[in-house]
């Protein structure tokens, strides 16, 4: 199954478990949104829970968080992820604060679907990776799925969960193929081990999954056994696994598409540094994007990325 139809699907099998789930997105309805991720639930749910909604994030999403607080499930669009600018107001004052202003007595059940990520040449304004600044919101939960059985179930449980969530997918891996079990579950916080090693752990997530994985396959023929670990979920995140991690492999690289300055990579660094101190051998490195907007031109674009070449070099400089 594609990635994209994983989420397609995933939607489907939450709207016919529970009919509080309703979708709201621009142009989601006929046009099934603007990668059709939610082409045909119109035609088997209905306009009452597929809606088109004007053009407004912050409408869009505000229209949520009161329909989530007042007992059904929404489940948002952004069109991009840059468009959640337009709606943090709604997103970070209300939906991530209700639970603890109410003392528990409320809840937001919400659902924030936002594809991020380049590689499709679609420029600075819609290829931003801004998933760190929703990791640093207390109330919000992050995820960032990978391979297509775990969007699959990664929004299953995000769609039954309390408390808002932010749901990062990554446009580039839309068209990706994997199997997909309906059947199989995923806990929210729970990261994977990708692919085990014993020389250096690679902690990542979304689309560096693969590149790591590319990185760590290159890296074979000289005799380096890199483990990668998809961390799945940004906040929370799985500091067990990673930590067992690195106190089997003593050295450890982050890698992420985002900018590196201020990313996940710096806090998950810095809790390396703190709690896994002892077990370390070198320091812990991060490979992230430069300190700039995204490119438009697609030959600065592959310039601006993070590919196996500069995790291959953080891996070396590691080990050396």
């Amino acid at each position: 199954m594609r990635y994209v139809h994983a989420v397609t699907q995933a939607l489907r099998d939450s709207m016919q478990h529970d009919e509080r789930v309703v979708l709201l997105g621009e142009d989601i309805a006929e046009a099934g949104g603007s990668f059709k991720a939610t082409r045909g639930l119109l035609d088997e749910f209905g306009p009452q829970r597929v809606r088109d909604t004007p053009i407004s994030e912050a409408a869009l999403t505000s229209a949520a968080v009161g329909a989530a607080l007042t007992g059904l499930r929404p489940v948002v669009e952004i069109m991009f992820m840059d468009f959640i600018t337009l709606a943090m107001d709604a997103l970070v004052n209300q939906a991530a604060k209700a639970r603890f202003m109410f003392g528990g007595q409320g809840s937001v059940p919400l659902v924030l679907r936002a594809p991020h990520g380049g590689g499709v040449n679609a420029g600075p304004q819609h290829s931003q990776c801004l998933e760190a600044w929703l990791a640093h919101v207390p109330g919000l939960k992050v995820v960032c799925p990978a391979e297509p059985q775990d969007v699959y179930s990664l929004l299953r449980a995000a769609v039954d969960d309390p408390d808002p969530i932010v749901f990062v997918e990554h446009k580039g891996l839309y068209a990706r193929k994997g199997a997909v079990d309906a059947s199989l579950s995923a806990e929210i916080g729970r990261a994977r081990i990708a692919r085990a090693g014993r020389d250096v752990t690679l902690v990542t997530y979304g689309a560096t999954v693969f590149t790591c994985l590319e990185a760590a396959v290159a890296l074979e023929p000289e005799g380096i056994a890199v483990e990668v670990i998809d961390l799945r979920t940004l906040q929370p995140w799985d500091r067990q696994t990673v930590l067992e991690s690195v106190s089997r492999t003593h050295r450890a690289v982050v890698v992420h598409e985002a900018v590196q300055a201020f990313g996940v990579g710096a806090e998950i660094a810095a809790t390396i540094g703190d709690e896994g101190f002892d077990d370390l051998d070198a320091p812990v490195l991060r490979v992230g994007a430069p300190f700039m907007p995204v490119p438009f031109a697609s030959s600065l674009e592959r310039g601006y990325a993070v590919n196996v070449a500069t995790v291959v070099a953080a891996i070396k400089q590691t080990l050396s």
